[in-house]
């Protein structure tokens, strides 16, 4: 799977994305993680900035740990199954 970042796109349940530093100085150590986003939260935060439900991944792409964690969104990079747009 290939990754891109997506500034200005609205996370969607069902997207896997990579949180690392760059969502969040609370994730700074390491590469980040696998993340699939199971909800969005509507509620009102800082601009830019997001509630996130879903599951940590492993190399498998099994879910291992339920999370919720808040990001800021341009910081998110958008894992796209290889062959799709």
């Amino acid at each position: 799977m290939a990754s891109k970042q997506t500034p200005g796109r609205q996370p969607e349940p069902g997207d896997l994305v990579i949180v690392s530093r760059a969502a969040s100085v609370q994730f700074g150590e390491g590469q980040g993680f696998t993340f699939r986003i199971t909800a969005v939260d509507k509620g009102i935060t800082y601009d830019g900035w997001a509630w996130l439900t879903g599951y940590v991944l492993n190399d498998k792409h099994e879910a291992v740990t339920r999370r919720e964690i808040f990001v800021l969104i341009s910081g998110l990079k958008r894992l796209i199954p290889k062959g799709s747009k």
